[in-house]
């Protein structure tokens, strides 16, 4: 796929940072449509009023991807109103940064893994059997995350939510091949921390700079495109997975914790502030 230009775009997570980065990708490849997802309704409309003007049809919907009944009534509306997606781009997510023992059952455990995993299993199931049916080239890209490769302290429930949503990526990716479906591609993105402010306060580890968001989207654009089955970014991160798979734990977690300084990268996070 060398552009997505007449593919129908839907971005989750949309109405700003990189989500709506995604969005003006596809609008400067010149989509057909561009599909915004997201919870925040004020900043979707800014976003959509500020993007419409360009050729692609940009269409918003306030969904809550916490929400099962949210997505597939969302989804059936997409197909109704707009058409059957031919890329999507799960990019909305979630942080909680403290001890887990201090985590809330509903309002950390639940939210976060409903919205960084069980979100972009139900919005894949809802879209790919279109995709499937149509032969068309299609494309989904899973943004996942480092902490998904390793353990950090501070970050359990979101650590663990990575680490399903890798797994879960890439097994789909092997289905579809199997299944015959070539023509549909599964892309996992695996960056390091991205300065967007979700992450705010938190310190890069050892030869891990903070992403710049421009970048990141950039790179999984194009893997996406190209039907890449994953990108790790920056180059560490992918030095630091192979370690933790050949070291024994306590040289790893001595590495980690004494020179990488992953171990300690949560310990001044602040998190994006209130909106």
């Amino acid at each position: 796929m060398q552009t997505v230009e007449g593919r129908i775009v839907l971005v989750t997570g949309a109405a700003m940072g990189m989500g709506r980065l995604y969005a003006e990708r596809a609008i400067a490849e010149r989509a057909s449509a561009v599909v915004l997802w997201d919870i925040d309704g004020r900043q979707l409309a800014e976003t959509q009023a500020e993007l419409g003007g360009t050729a692609a049809n940009v269409h918003a919907y306030v969904v809550d991807v916490a929400s099962l009944a949210d997505i597939t009534t969302a989804a059936t509306r997409v197909r109704a109103e707009v058409g059957h997606p031919d890329i999507v781009i799960n990019n909305a997510g979630v942080v909680r940064s403290k001890y887990f023992w201090e985590h809330d059952h509903v309002r950390d455990i639940a939210f976060v893994m409903n919205i960084n995993t069980l979100a972009l299993m139900h919005i894949a199931r809802e879209f790919l059997p279109d995709m499937i049916a149509n032969g068309r080239p299609a494309r989904l890209l899973n943004v996942a995350s480092a902490s998904g490769m390793l353990s950090v302290p501070m970050m359990s429930v979101y650590t663990s939510s990575k680490w399903a949503v890798i797994g879960w990526s890439d097994s789909v990716r092997l289905e579809l091949e199997r299944a015959g479906h070539s023509h549909v591609k599964v892309t996992t993105l695996i960056p390091s921390y991205i300065g967007t402010g979700m992450f705010a306060g938190a310190r890069a580890p050892l030869l891990t700079p903070i992403l710049d968001p421009a970048r990141v989207v950039d790179r999984a654009w194009d893997a996406m495109k190209r039907g890449r089955a994953r990108i790790m970014m920056p180059w560490p991160v992918a030095l630091s997975g192979a370690l933790r798979g050949l070291l024994p734990q306590p040289a790893w977690d001595w590495l980690a914790g004494r020179v990488f300084k992953v171990y300690s990268s949560m310990d001044a996070f602040t998190g994006r502030a209130p909106r």
